[in-house]
């Protein structure tokens, strides 16, 4: 005859089996550390018990690791080990008494042996994949706002589990890793990450392929970018595509409703100089959209990309100093812009004024607006910088930009642009102001063109005045 079940018990206001021997027994217990009350009333010795069918549970899994004959026997204790990590969740929600309980009977290190074991199964998807997941969803809850628990479950997890679920097929684990990274990082552990520029890269891989997945996001804003080692390491190893999903979020960084603090700008500074150096060293790959067979280059994309990021880096006044006077920059710029308004003309390409292909995600759509963002990045260089604008004379770049100024569907805003451009090139420079003065009289600016951007050409006796109107179209 069967032993008789232990009548329950009540402990701490927690009604629960005692000792706790089966899954209704656990999943009782799951539904009741829902509640707040019941997460501060619970004994150590429940989360002792808990942890005592997770490790008999644990051997059966090990079991079925090294001998593939057991798998079959696996259903039931992967049941008790999902509806154990499930527990174990619920009960670290707001509680730092439970995490602190939990962590000291070494829980940690069972539920990450535990999930790399699961690396090795060969079972059923579903009933493994939710173990899976409730086990990570544990560890991402004892580690939330409890120092002492980040430090060992980074002491446990790293390398190994970052290793083994950033890259994991399923969504839902690589959000919940990343959630656990995101959780446990700091500035110490983030030189560690340098070592182990694996698992940085896997990061943006993980943004790359899920961009709408908060944690791998906010690693990159919250972690990665106050680190320009670690970028500066990590760029060097990513392959095209990945270094147009981190450029993006280091726009949107950039872009966002929280300015770049005090903070943040000596790190960007160092990411100005990355950045600038890709492109000066790069730049005339994108010259390769304007053949066929090149139309979707993908490091041509990644030019464009880090044209953009120098445009917002250009107009945060901490980062402009330095990137005015970067050299080559300033030069690349003007000569990229000359090269493709010439090939603009040449033939029908992605860069021509009548060049209106608008299928999504083609290369036509990818170059949008490059043009545009040449002459923005040139009117940040010259603001308030009569060295470049000076500069910019001598390299003849004052017509070029003046003769890039028409309709354009594939430049929105070129107009704009080009005013901002000139406004700048000629503030307090009587010598660019005369030169498009010069221009106007001797036919070679439009005159008209000029009165749509806001100038207009007065003569003060044998002398000729660029002068600003009223009816300049809005920046």
């Amino acid at each position: 005859m069967a032993a008789p079940r232990p009548l329950p018990a009540r402990m701490s206001g927690v009604m629960v089996q005692t000792p706790i021997q089966d899954l209704e027994a656990l999943r009782a217990l799951t539904a009741l550390f829902k509640e707040q009350r019941n997460r501060e009333t619970a004994p150590r010795t429940i989360f002792q018990r808990v942890l005592d069918i997770l490790r008999k549970s644990s051997q059966t899994v090990e079991l079925a690791c090294r001998d593939s004959s057991q798998v079959e026997h696996l259903a039931s204790s992967l049941q008790l080990i999902t509806e154990c990590f499930r527990c174990l969740r619920n009960a670290c929600i707001e509680c730092s008494l439970n995490q602190n309980s939990i962590r000291n009977l070494d829980t940690i290190s069972v539920a990450v042996d535990l999930i790399l074991l699961f690396r090795e199964l060969r079972v059923e998807p579903d009933s493994l994949l939710t173990a899976f997941r409730c086990g990570l969803q544990f560890l991402g809850n004892i580690a939330s706002r409890n120092e002492a628990s980040q430090c060992i479950v980074w002491e446990r997890a790293f390398p190994e589990l970052f290793m083994s679920c950033l890259n994991h097929p399923d969504k839902k684990i690589v959000a919940y890793c990343s959630m656990i990274l995101f959780t446990s990082l700091n500035s110490e552990r983030m030189k560690e990450l340098e070592e182990n520029l694996n698992i940085a890269i896997n990061v943006i891989e993980a943004h790359q392929k899920q961009p709408e997945s908060e944690w791998p996001f906010l690693i990159i804003t919250d972690h990665f970018l106050k680190s320009p080692e670690l970028v500066q390491a990590m760029y060097d190893k990513l392959t095209n595509q990945e270094r147009i999903a981190f450029l993006d979020v280091m726009i949107a960084k950039m872009v966002g409703d929280e300015q770049l603090t005090k903070d943040d700008v000596p790190a960007f500074l160092h990411h100005a100089e990355l950045i600038a150096n890709a492109f000066v060293d790069q730049c005339r790959t994108v010259l390769k959209l304007t053949s066929e067979q090149h139309s979707e280059d993908e490091e041509a994309l990644v030019t464009i990309r880090l044209l953009d990021v120098l445009c917002e880096m250009s107009a945060n006044t901490e980062l402009l100093g330095y990137l005015q006077v970067f050299p080559s920059l300033l030069e690349r710029v003007l000569d990229l812009l000359r090269l493709i308004h010439v090939a603009g003309k040449d033939s029908t390409n992605v860069f021509s004024t009548l060049s209106n292909i608008k299928a999504e995600g083609d290369v036509s759509s990818m170059a949008e607006g490059f043009k545009s963002h040449l002459i923005r990045l040139i009117g940040n260089l010259c603001y308030k910088n009569k060295d470049n604008q000076d500069r910019v004379n001598e390299l003849d770049g004052i017509p070029l930009i003046l003769d890039s100024c028409s309709m354009d569907d594939s430049n929105p805003f070129l107009m704009q642009w080009v005013v901002y451009a000139i406004r700048n090139l000629t503030e307090d420079n009587s010598q660019n102001q005369d030169l498009i003065a010069k221009m106007e009289d001797q036919g070679l600016a439009d005159t008209s063109l000029l009165k749509k951007m806001g100038f207009e050409v007065e003569k003060q006796g044998e002398k000729l005045i660029l002068k600003s109107t009223s009816d300049a179209p809005p920046l």
